[in-house]
């Protein structure tokens, strides 16, 4: 019989450190967020003003904050209307993106694997940059570009897992090659975008296409986190109620198989579920680089490389990530694209993982 004074088992132990991790990880994504939040490039959005408007909108607060003053009612527009989404949706956005990353890396086996390479976003944003160069942007009540990205997202994945399709069968190597030839492709065509609308000398949709290509938060809204949500909470469950399977699939598909997981279906089901909220942050948020690849690197260092705190633990640095790079654009960068930001960050951190062996090969 253990005693109180005995030390605790290795496997409480861990879940202890992991939740600690997880908790601590939320404190610092909350207040990443504030921060986004009270601190930008309008100087007269002081962080107590930031707050009285949040605190007015929530209506347990409500109570307790005194209302602005006329003066002051650009203050709740600025505040509520642009930044809270923008830093709520960024969030969201590196959320989505590592949760993909950990998808990828765990099926394919393969630690260079991310959204990018695997061509979705290369789909998505090409979705988009249709819709911009020939002037469809204000559709659908102002969703017809981020519909397109969605939808071309979601069709370029199940070209690259057709074209991987072996006698029934999906090869990792195989499905991996066939997104990088794929969003190689896609990439060509939306060079070519990208030649006709700089020829055409149409400023305002050049503008909005390299903010598409190079990732930016600036147009996220209310309405935007009405897509990111319901995929996000979609996509935690598809991947987070299989923690196990993700688990065996790392050991290998025959190992994996002999333990009782469906192969095939498991890949279908995990693809799907990476699509999804790839092509979910790409419509919103345009292409970011290297968040998917890094951040589960950085969390399976933290936490081990069980997946049911590897998930999680991505899920919630992507966001950190994501937040932090928003407000360094914002406040010290002139509005620089997060995209560059993190390529920026994203690189030297990698090729810094790959140097002290944490980036190895399952």
């Amino acid at each position: 019989m253990r005693t109180a004074s005995s030390p605790p088992p290795p496997f409480a132990a861990r879940a202890r450190s992991r939740r600690t991790a997880t908790l601590l990880l939320c404190a610092v994504l909350l207040a990443a967020v504030l921060l986004n939040v009270g601190m930008g490039d309008a100087a007269s959005v002081t962080p107590s003003l930031a707050l009285r408007v949040i605190g007015g909108h929530i209506p347990v607060m409500r109570s307790y904050m005194p209302p602005l003053p006329a003066t002051l009612r650009y203050v709740d527009s600025i505040v509520w209307e642009q930044r809270v989404p923008r830093a709520i949706g960024g969030a969201m956005v590196g959320v989505l993106l590592a949760m993909a990353g950990v998808a990828f890396q765990s099926l394919l086996m393969n630690p260079l694997a991310d959204p990018y390479m695997v061509g979705v976003s290369s789909g998505s944003a090409l979705g988009s940059v249709v819709v911009i160069l020939f002037g469809g942007a204000g559709l659908l009540g102002g969703f017809a570009t981020t519909v397109a990205a969605f939808a071309a997202g979601l069709i370029t994945m199940t070209l690259v897992y057709y074209l991987s399709r072996i006698n029934g069968r999906v090869s990792s190597q195989t499905f991996l090659l066939a997104g990088i030839v794929v969003g190689t492709f896609l990439w060509s065509i939306i060079q070519l975008m990208v030649s006709l609308a700089f020829r055409y000398k149409d400023p305002g949709r050049a503008s909005a296409i390299i903010d598409q290509l190079l990732g930016s938060l600036q147009f996220i809204d209310w309405r935007s986190l009405a897509l990111l949500v319901p995929f996000g909470l979609v996509g935690a469950w598809m991947l987070g109620t299989r923690s196990r399977e993700l688990n065996m699939m790392t050991l290998g598909e025959e190992s994996a198989a002999h333990q009782g997981v469906d192969t095939e279906r498991f890949k279908r089901r995990v693809i799907l579920a990476g699509s999804l909220v790839t092509a979910a942050a790409v419509s919103v948020a345009g292409i970011i680089a290297f968040v998917g690849m890094v951040v589960p690197h950085i969390a399976r260092r933290l936490v081990g490389p069980d997946h049911r705190a590897v998930l999680p633990t991505s899920m919630l640095l992507g966001g950190i990530v994501i937040v932090l790079s928003d407000w360094l654009s914002r406040v010290y960068l002139n509005q620089l694209q997060i995209g560059v930001i993190t390529s920026l960050v994203g690189a030297p951190v990698f090729c810094y993982l790959l140097r002290a062996r944490i980036v190895t090969r399952w």
